[in-house]
């Protein structure tokens, strides 16, 4: 059978290029994956693209089969979706979501590939990832019955946060974004939707994820006294001014961290890493997700796409990576 395949790599900071990969057979307890679909997890790629990880982040910001390291070469990703040819009788056939770069053919064990519930598309099960981290993050936020909170930054991770505050009983959602057209994106969720200088105020929570200074301000702004700031953005190497003085300090305001890296403390003792993602696929049946999904190219157009993602010229979500037949040679039939 032929082991080739191809994979996208990042040459250097700002170059992107595709590399013929020899895939070895899979071993025992391994799997062969086809990529069917995968996700540009916009505001991590990019960062990742432009060459922006701080050294002393090179470790944490590894991802589960990356190759290379930092700034360059390195093979980045971890939002893909296929379908297993060949490991156990199991799993052959099955559509699968796995935590691998852009690649349009893969071998990893077994126990790396989580099964895509017939409910969910493959197309929108690339979302897993994101909505894995919203998960861990609403953990970490634990929101009351009743709340009212915010949602400041309406991107990939903000927005799947907003998916899930909308199941919430009672409480009171406000998607808030500097690009109105995002609401568009909210109505879709099922939440309301605001300009920062329009938001409600006096709130119980709000989650930040615009990865903007003036975001992070406008979301302590929000907070009713003793509320608390979730912050899920990543800055890479940039340097965030806060307004902790003023009345921070006389309103007991808390700004509390949150990463997907580790299990919410919350639910360590009790829920696996397999948990968590199982539960983001479950959550994916909800075809509301689909409008997290704004951009879409072929496997072949990556290099150019992510350079147009990076540079702002091209806006999306998330977005799609397409793996067509002329993306993997001498394709084999599943077995």
């Amino acid at each position: 059978m032929d082991r080739s395949a191809r994979a996208f790599w990042l040459g250097s900071p700002g170059r992107g290029e595709i590399r013929d990969v020899d895939l070895p057979a899979p071993g025992e307890g391994e799997v062969l994956v086809r990529a069917l679909f995968s996700g540009v997890s916009r505001g991590t790629e990019t960062l990742v693209f432009r060459g922006g990880v701080p050294e002393s982040q090179h470790a944490a910001m590894r991802a589960p089969f990356q190759e290379g390291d930092f700034p360059g070469p390195v093979k980045y990703g971890y939002l893909s979706v296929g379908v297993v040819e060949e490991g156990p009788a199991e799993l052959v056939g099955r559509t699968v979501f796995c935590l691998y770069p852009h690649q349009t053919r893969y071998v990893v064990p077994a126990s790396a590939v989580t099964p895509v519930p017939d409910t969910v598309p493959a197309s929108r099960a690339v979302l897993a990832g994101t909505v894995e981290t919203a998960v861990n993050a609403l953990w970490d936020a634990a929101p009351l019955l009743g709340d009212r909170i915010a949602v400041v930054g309406a991107g990939m991770v903000g927005a799947s946060v907003a998916a899930l505050l909308a199941r919430y009983p009672a409480a009171r959602v406000q998607l808030v974004d500097a690009d109105p057209a995002r609401a568009e994106i909210a109505r879709a969720l099922g939440v309301d939707f605001a300009l920062p200088g329009d938001a409600a105020g006096d709130l119980d929570l709000v989650v930040h994820a615009s990865a903007t200074e003036a975001g992070l301000a406008r979301s302590l702004e929000l907070l009713a006294p003793e509320g608390t700031v979730v912050e899920l953005s990543w800055y890479g190497d940039r340097r965030v001014s806060l307004p902790l003085g003023e009345a921070f300090h006389s309103r007991r305001l808390v700004v509390r961290s949150s990463q997907v890296g580790t299990v919410s403390p919350a639910r360590a003792s009790r829920r696996t890493y397999a948990d968590r993602l199982a539960l983001a696929l479950d959550l994916l049946a909800d075809e509301a997700f689909d409008a997290l999904i704004t951009g879409e190219c072929a496997f072949h157009e990556l290099p150019e796409t992510m350079g147009a993602l990076a540079s702002g010229e091209t806006t999306a979500l998330c977005h799609l990576v397409r793996y067509d037949t002329e993306d993997t040679p001498n394709r084999p039939e599943p077995v």
